[in-house]
């Protein structure tokens, strides 16, 4: 009963880690990004007329603006996304990767934790240098 059990221990570990050998990692390599530049989001500002047409059709909504520093491609910028999209306190969301800006609508219910803001674009690989909220 022994040889049986662990035969099959064996064979299931090396279908493992044979079908590990098949998952594709090419599709986003992050060493990709070594010699890109950074976009800082500090440095970059949300126009008028961007705010306006995120805000369109939002009422009773608080919107935080966040600076992010780090985003490089738009993998990243669709993980923000989607992270923020899971929250069923946010009604919308809009990341301008060219300009390192995340624009995140709020209901007003919800208080707005800035650490956990920050924490999230932290473990998405980013950096959030800077969070406004501004009420709609």
């Amino acid at each position: 009963m022994y040889k049986i059990l662990l035969s099959l221990i064996i064979l299931s570990s090396n279908t493992v880690l044979a079908m590990d050998g098949m998952h594709n990692h090419d599709s986003h390599n992050h060493n990709k990004h070594q010699d890109m530049t950074y976009v800082d989001g500090s440095k970059t500002k949300i126009t008028d007329e961007m705010f306006s047409s995120f805000s369109a059709g939002l009422s009773n909504t608080q919107i935080v603006i966040v600076d992010v520093q780090g985003m490089v491609c738009d993998f990243c910028a669709r993980g923000i996304e989607k992270t923020f999209n899971d929250d069923k306190d946010v009604k919308k969301v809009d990341v301008s990767l060219d300009k390192g800006k995340v624009m995140i609508a709020y209901s007003m219910n919800k208080k707005v934790d800035l650490d956990e803001i920050k924490n999230i674009f932290l473990s998405n690989g980013q950096t959030a240098t800077g969070i406004v909220i501004r009420k709609v």
